[in-house]
Order: structure tokens, then C-alpha cells, then sequence
């Protein structure tokens, strides 16, 4: 059962079910009249006999490739809507809105994502690290100060090194497909 209340998590825990477990073999004693007038005792003392019998939780550090995208999504779709509210080039809202199309076309693609190491890296940096760094940095500058300095043209060629970047991962990304539209080009051709 995956909850951040951590006392729904235990009652739904192994831990939980082997003291109960146990809990109730102690007030089976008591019906056997085995356990005194301690019983109370005994089933507290069984159940927590049980509990730390338990095996522990499994701990879970890789995520659904579904969740992981939808994550990385959520965070490529936040930035490109912030990019709007603010006082930016005017070049700068249109790349930024490119590139997101390129990665959304491989985060689209969760499983095949997740199994190209490579490419879920590369993604994950560009969404996490690369695109928000190169906005933020500029945004943070003073709107004179980013005037006076041209800062609003290094974005914009920044945006264009990123952008060159995500489409070579994409085309190492898609190559697959490429090629077995073209094996199928090639079939349907030779059948005829």
C-alpha cells in the first residue's frame, strides 16, 4: 500500500498482520484459561513478539517509468507556462516551446524512455537541471542590467545549444522506429 500517512502504512504493514497474528493467539490462550489473569499481558507481549518477528517492508527506489515521465513532464510543462509570465526576448517563449515538444515526444514514451538509459538521462538533465538553470539565471538578473549586457541574446543562444541538444538525443531516440518504418518501406516494395 503506497501512503505518506505513516500510521495507515503500518496497520497495512506485515509487521502489523504477524502481531495481530500473534496478538490473537494470545486471547485464544485466555479462552483456554492457559494465560491467568495476565491475559492482557500475554496478548500484548505476543503481539509485539510478532511484530518484531516480521520480516521488514520492502524498500521501493525505482519509481513506474509512467510516474517518472509524468514528473518530468509536469516539471518541463510548469516552466514553459512560468516562461510566459515573464519579461523575456520575445525569441525566448517559442524555442523554449520547441524544445519542450521534442522532449514530450519521447516523454510520451515512458517504457521506451526507461529502457534507453542514455536518453532518460539526457531528458532528465535538459528537464531538471539544463533548461530551468539557463531561465532562472536570467531571470534573475536586473531587467537594466540583462539589457545593458545583451544577457536576453545569451539566453537565446543558450536555448539553441539546448534545443540542438535534445534533438540529437531525440534522433538516437527514434532511431528504432526510423528504421523499421524503413525495413517495412523496403518489405511492402519487395513483396510486389
Amino acid at each position: 500500500m503506497a501512503t505518506s500517512n505513516p500510521v495507515l502504512r503500518y496497520l497495512a504493514s506485515w509487521k502489523n498482520l504477524a502481531g495481530c497474528t500473534a496478538g490473537l493467539a494470545g486471547l485464544l490462550l485466555h479462552f483456554a484459561g492457559l494465560a491467568g489473569s495476565y491475559w492482557v499481558l500475554v496478548v500484548i507481549g505476543l503481539y509485539g513478539v510478532g511484530a518484531l518477528a516480521a520480516p521488514p517492508e520492502r524498500i521501493i527506489l525505482v519509481t513506474a517509468p509512467e510516474e517518472e515521465a509524468g514528473q518530468l513532464r509536469a516539471e518541463l510543462d510548469a516552466l514553459v507556462d512560468r516562461v510566459r509570465g515573464f519579461n523575456v526576448p520575445s525569441e525566448v517563449a517559442p524555442k523554449l516551446a520547441e524544445i519542450a515538444e521534442v522532449l514530450r515526444g519521447m516523454l510520451d514514451r515512458p517504457r521506451e524512455l526507461r529502457a534507453d538509459p542514455d536518453a532518460l538521462h539526457a531528458v532528465t538533465r535538459l528537464v531538471g537541471t539544463d533548461l530551468p538553470l539557463s531561465v532562472q539565471t536570467y531571470l534573475n538578473l536586473p531587467w537594466w542590467y540583462a539589457a545593458a549586457r545583451g544577457s536576453g541574446m545569451e539566453l537565446v543562444r543558450q536555448l539553441d545549444l539546448l534545443k540542438a541538444d535534445a534533438v540529437r538525443v531525440a534522433e538516437r531516440f527514434h532511431a528504432a522506429d526510423a528504421q523499421r518504418q524503413a525495413d517495412h518501406t523496403r518489405y511492402l516494395e519487395d513483396r510486389d
